[in-house]
């Protein structure tokens, strides 16, 4: 038996394998069959003493019922030490009620989550309030990783202008639009958002001579209805951007909005391989490697030791 192995749902099937080819263990993909009635029958390959689940956890909720189905399975069958990887972790936003009656999700994921694996690594989590990913999954070890090394080692690699100013689309981007730039040695700037609603929102730029002049590239977190995203670009283009490429780490919006996002002037959008998307254009599997560190070196050690 392998002493490790990764075991996926098949949204994240093509992202497990290449992962698990880089650590040389076996991947398998976990088996979801649907009933008339909407009810699933779930299963998972034999389990090894280190099990990874990979599972990336946009559009959520069967893939949710999936996983805890499929942790069960393998505690079952063997599995010592669980380790969910989930490039995208799904409703962090909801960190508190912010009107009487509504349910606090990222709580309610994280002790979801807790009762089933003994580790979580996901990257870039959406948290607000919530000082780290820790307070979301108390009494097990988790990982809150940063794109950003994988990021400015792609834009590296493909060559920037260094005249290039990264920008961020709203104030929560700052941390990593700081990060970012910092890598890059390039400077920054963060734009000031007001929100109109779920799909309506206003862009401001504090020094928009800043942009005059200059390529620009945004850096966003999350994309889901790409409204901020096609406000920004309207913003920098009436600055006098002269380029402007997005970079996103999960892209969350359906195919079909990428058109809308070119026309609003921007030139090119990559994401990170966070959620499978037609963007997809930076891995993550370095981060990966580097953070389960640990259980690999468990599972090189002779079962007799252990």
């Amino acid at each position: 038996m392998n002493a490790a192995i990764i075991q996926s749902l098949p949204s994240s099937s093509r992202d497990a394998t290449r992962l698990a080819a880089r650590l040389g263990i076996p991947c398998h993909e976990i088996g979801i069959h649907g009933f008339p009635d909407g009810e699933i029958r779930v299963t998972a390959a034999p389990a090894s003493p280190v099990t990874i689940i990979y599972a990336s956890l946009d559009r959520p909720n069967e893939k949710l019922i999936a996983l805890t189905f499929a942790a069960d399975a393998l505690r079952r069958g063997g599995a010592k030490h669980l380790v969910l990887l989930t490039p995208y972790l799904c409703y962090m936003r909801q960190d508190t009620a912010f009107h009487e009656g509504e349910a606090i999700s990222q709580k309610i994921i994280g002790v979801m989550l807790t009762g089933c694996v003994d580790r979580v690594i996901t990257v870039d989590a959406h948290l607000h309030r919530t000082r780290d990913i820790g307070m979301v999954f108390p009494g097990i070890a988790s990982d809150n990783l940063s794109a950003m090394p994988a990021i400015s080692d792609a834009l590296r690699k493909a060559g920037l202008d260094p005249a290039t100013v990264v920008v961020g689309p709203d104030a929560e981007s700052r941390p990593w639009v700081s990060d970012l730039a910092g890598r890059l040695g390039l400077s920054h700037t963060v734009a000031q958002k007001i929100r109109r609603g779920d799909r309506s929102v206003e862009i401001g730029l504090p020094e928009p001579a800043r942009i005059s002049g200059h390529p620009v590239l945004i850096v966003d977190d999350i994309v889901s209805s790409g409204g901020t995203m096609i406000a920004c670009a309207g913003a920098l283009a009436s600055a006098g951007a002269t380029m402007i490429d997005a970079i996103v780490t999960h892209a969350l919006f359906p195919e079909e909005l990428c058109r809308d996002l070119l026309q609003s002037g921007i030139r090119s959008i990559r994401s990170t391989y966070s959620v499978p998307h037609s963007t997809n254009a930076i891995t993550l599997d370095n981060l990966f490697i580097d953070a389960l560190q640990e259980e690999m070196a468990f599972a090189n050690v002779p079962e007799a030791s252990r």
